[in-house]
């Protein structure tokens, strides 16, 4: 980003008969947002004008058809596709997921182009009529880089992250391995010290089984993949603790002692994670150079055309992909011209130092007492 502008925040619209344009309008209804950045949606005029009308919503937005002609102080609006898409409100097609997918195309050649910094994507309903991966994989997919991503839930209390991503339950044990562990906790771990700026974060991860296990006696992933992989990674010096059955650990409040959590499936990430956000839920898809984020829990389509989305989680998916984006640069610029040492660190090895909080379920403190 040059200094003589704003952040530039790419954002696709998403299913076109969905919310994704009610979404993007509501939320630059409040001026105050083309003060912290400028918008680039990347969609359809004539499917953003039937939205606004219908919806009576006052947003102008300027059309844009090369990066000079992006301007701050406004919503500019780059044309993926030119060809007339039919329009039918709260209906998923295959016509209407494909064009949201022609939008996340467009906004990548342009990231690859430097034209933007980061990315928020509006909803796409995978249903019967359009099945896909989900946009997180797509773009990580789509990028072509070696870097993993990694689905991080982030709401103004926690930030969990999942170890297996949209699996049917059958498959998530099969699918857990203690490198698979060890390498995403490891990338959330860099998440939490640079894009969330937590300087050494505590982590927990959760058991598969019910009551972690019972030692084996109801499953053995706690005993033979999570508790070896917890300790592997607190040699490494990352402070993690676990294996914590989820009902006792959200039922109790625990979560409130860590600044991360590791889920190891998605309903097991999903269910605390809606029940404990208002309205500020927001799917980041970390590990990657690109800072991309999308609006969690506003995806009912059948809402569409009837002006009663919700644009909260929309403005706190902007915010955070806004908040990441500064946080690496601040993180990053100290690192580029690293002083040199002036002595030998000696390391201590005879005592490996764990953390105020106990990795056993029963030794973890309430903040309560």
């Amino acid at each position: 980003m040059t200094m003589n502008r704003k952040i530039r925040v790419a954002i696709t619209h998403g299913d076109t008969n969905g919310i994704g344009y009610e979404l993007i309008f509501k939320t630059f209804e409040n001026p105050t947002m083309l003060d912290l950045c400028t918008p680039i949606i990347y969609g359809s005029p004539k499917v953003a004008t039937y939205h606004r009308n219908l919806l009576d919503i006052p947003a102008n937005f300027t059309i844009v058809h090369h990066a000079d002609d992006i301007k701050d102080g406004r919503i500019n609006l780059v044309p993926v596709f030119d060809e007339e898409i039919k329009v039918e409100l709260g209906v998923p097609t295959e016509e209407s997921g494909n064009a949201g997918l022609i939008a996340i195309n467009k906004a990548l050649d342009d990231y690859r182009a430097g034209v933007f910094d980061v990315l928020v994507t509006a909803p796409i309903e995978n249903s019967e009529a359009f099945r896909f991966s989900g946009q997180s994989r797509y773009i990580e997919d789509h990028l072509g880089l070696e870097e993993k991503g990694l689905s991080i839930l982030v709401n103004e209390q926690m930030r969990i992250a999942l170890a297996t991503r949209n699996l049917p339950l059958k498959q998530v044990a099969e699918s857990l391995t203690i490198e698979d562990l060890i390498e995403k906790t490891t990338i959330f771990h860099t998440s939490l010290k640079r894009d969330f700026r937590i300087s050494n974060p505590r982590i927990a991860l959760l058991a598969l089984n019910p009551k972690a296990g019972e030692n084996g006696l109801l499953g053995s992933e706690e005993l033979e993949i999570i508790n070896p992989a917890v300790n592997a990674l607190a040699d490494q010096g990352i402070q993690t603790f676990g294996a914590y059955p989820s009902d006792e650990f959200f039922g109790n409040g625990y979560w409130n002692e860590f600044d991360g959590v590791v889920a190891m499936y998605y309903d097991q990430a999903m269910i605390p994670f809606r029940a404990l956000t208002t309205d500020s839920g927001v799917n980041y898809l970390g590990g990657l150079k690109l800072v991309r984020t999308s609006p969690e829990g506003t995806i009912d389509i059948s809402l569409a055309g009837r002006n009663f989305a919700d644009a909260a989680p929309m403005r706190h998916a902007i915010y955070t992909a806004i908040d990441i984006y500064r946080h690496r640069k601040t993180y990053d610029e100290p690192l580029k011209n690293p002083l040199e040492k002036l002595y030998k660190e000696r390391r201590d090895d005879s005592e490996k130092v764990r953390f105020a909080v106990s990795k056993q379920k029963d030794d973890v403190p309430n903040k309560a007492e």
